[in-house]
């Protein structure tokens, strides 16, 4: 808890970002604090990995794991 707020991470395929909108609105509304990812990598965000060699893809992906890792980490 941070306060009087629950931590709430969300996890799941970044294929769903409508549903991530959805739900990330109606926690909040129930007043959490809530994490979610930073990118919509399979529904929206193409643009961010158009220009990448696959070296800089690939450590850039680990880095977005890893970082979402700690967000569960920091999660109630």
């Amino acid at each position: 808890m941070h306060g009087n707020f629950k931590v709430i991470t969300l996890c799941g395929s970044t294929r769903f970002k409508n549903e991530y909108i959805e739900v990330q609105k109606r926690l909040t509304l129930d007043g959490n604090i809530v994490r979610s990812v930073g990118l919509f990598g399979h529904s929206g965000d193409s643009e961010v990995w158009e220009n990448m060699d696959e070296g800089t893809l690939t450590k850039t992906k680990e880095m977005l794991d890893d970082m979402h890792k700690r967000k569960i980490d920091m999660a109630d």
